[in-house]
């Protein structure tokens, strides 16, 4: 039997817990696909490598409206893609023959299953470690369609490594997935249809946002609104039967209605793992599991699903394999998120129903961004900023921008919360540049 001091299972987020400190270490790392996990390889990064592509061709159809003669006469594919691919898959590879390079690092290229406390069944062999660390991350779920299983469909692991821009693209699903890649093809030439069972897009934003994003949505592209799929069909194209009768003929069809963790394939029961209903690993405060030394991090523990969240958790994690009597508890009090649609998304903190549910008062601030100067010069009439407040402690209890730059103009509003500043010296704490599209923000504050 093999044996190590620290095991890791996932090279997203997992492989950035070994440092210096673990020199002395007998470490292993478990990685069967690519290192650098779902982010770099399959998601946030050639994702958004993809929306900047998608956004100067919008750039590029709107722009005759501000008086610039510009057309967008179609995309290059397979140039837009291996120009992403070619860098990402480098950087994953040296990832990987880095951490072969490394003495005290072992890694196995297989898939790891429990068999025992601390014990795992990898490649055939047996291997224990005294430390485990879980960050295997999700992967895409795929609903029961009749037809789906024996069609080729896509997901957001496979979609961005197409060969060609579809004519037509359906994609099924109504969450940040879903939007993104709808914008990216429609964005570079591609007719998009995109089914949801429910009545607004993006299921746990603020309503505001939520009914922004599916007008314009709906403005866009073929939305097909509280529309289920029946059976799927597929011979020289995509028959998609829907239960309002019709059938939609396309010839890619993207599954994007989110992601499950993959505690069951690390058969966590066999290791005395407890995961909850939804099959994420329980945790405690200081990212414990219910197993004595054993770790868990990311996706596989933590529903937000984002990166700056596993990173977090990472940097937790790796300081308390060390320090067992100074351990750091995570803080996911504030847990930022953005979508990176057209027009982007961005929130933190709690939605205007969360409160009202709570029965907790609140003040109330929506400034758009057609109320500012930089508004005016990109003609922007769908963007604003909501703002959520305590009347009494005057503190910010929730943000959710739709606009230009939302993720990063979010930042100002996050570092305010996170230091406990209230709305008053957010709004007069500071000076604001004119005339900066960070007016939109200003001017919410004091609308407070």
């Amino acid at each position: 039997m093999a044996y190590h001091d620290l095991l890791i299972i996932g090279a997203g987020s997992g492989n950035s817990v070994i440092g210096p400190e673990h020199d002395d270490w007998d470490v292993a790392i478990v990685e069967p696909w690519m290192f650098g996990g779902t982010c770099l390889n399959r998601g946030c990064v050639p994702s958004k490598m993809l929306v900047h592509t998608a956004d100067l061709a919008l750039a590029a159809r709107h722009a005759p409206a501000l008086g610039v003669h510009t057309t967008f006469e179609g995309a290059d594919w397979p140039a837009i893609r291996d120009r992403i691919f070619g860098r990402i898959d480098a950087i994953a590879d040296s990832g990987r023959e880095y951490r072969h390079n490394l003495d005290h690092v072992t890694v196995y290229e297989a898939e790891a299953r429990f068999s025992g406390e601390r014990t795992f069944d990898i490649a055939g062999g047996s291997v224990t470690a005294d430390r485990v660390v879980l960050a295997a991350g999700t992967r895409a779920v795929v609903p029961d369609l009749p037809g789906l299983a024996d069609v080729p469909f896509h997901t957001s692991d496979s979609i961005m490594r197409i060969d060609e821009l579809p004519r037509h693209l359906v994609v099924l699903g109504g969450g940040f997935i879903a939007l993104e890649m709808a914008h990216v093809f429609h964005g570079l030439g591609s007719r998009v249809t995109l089914l949801y069972r429910g009545d607004l897009l993006l299921r746990r934003a603020d309503e505001d946002i939520r009914r922004r994003i599916t007008q314009i949505y709906a403005d866009r592209l073929d939305l097909r609104l509280q529309t289920d799929v029946e059976r799927v069909r597929h011979d020289d194209a995509f028959r998609i039967d829907l239960s309002d009768g019709s059938t939609l003929e396309a010839d890619a069809l993207l599954v994007a209605t989110g992601r499950r963790p993959n505690s069951d394939r690390l058969d966590t029961d066999a290791g005395g793992v407890a995961t909850n209903g939804a099959g994420y690993v329980t945790t405690d405060e200081f990212l414990r599991t219910s197993a004595e030394g054993v770790w868990a991090l990311g996706d596989i523990t933590n529903p937000a699903q984002l990166k700056h969240t596993a990173n977090a958790e990472a940097r937790v994690v790796a300081h308390n394999l060390g320090s067992p009597d100074d351990l750091w508890p995570i803080d996911r009090s504030l847990t930022p998120a953005a979508v990176f649609c057209h027009p982007q998304i961005a929130l933190v903190g709690s939605t205007e129903a969360h409160l009202v549910a709570e029965g907790r008062p609140f003040l109330r601030s929506v400034r758009d961004y057609s109320d500012i100067a930089y508004g005016w010069a990109m003609e922007d009439t769908t963007g604003f900023v909501k703002l959520l407040a305590d009347p009494e402690t005057r503190l910010l209890l929730g943000a959710h921008l739709i606009g230009p730059h939302a993720p990063t103009l979010i930042h100002q509003l996050i570092q305010g919360m996170a230091h406990g500043l209230t709305v008053d010296q957010m709004a007069r704490g500071q000076l604001y540049i004119h005339p900066a599209m960070s007016e939109v923000v200003e001017q919410a504050l004091l609308e407070l």
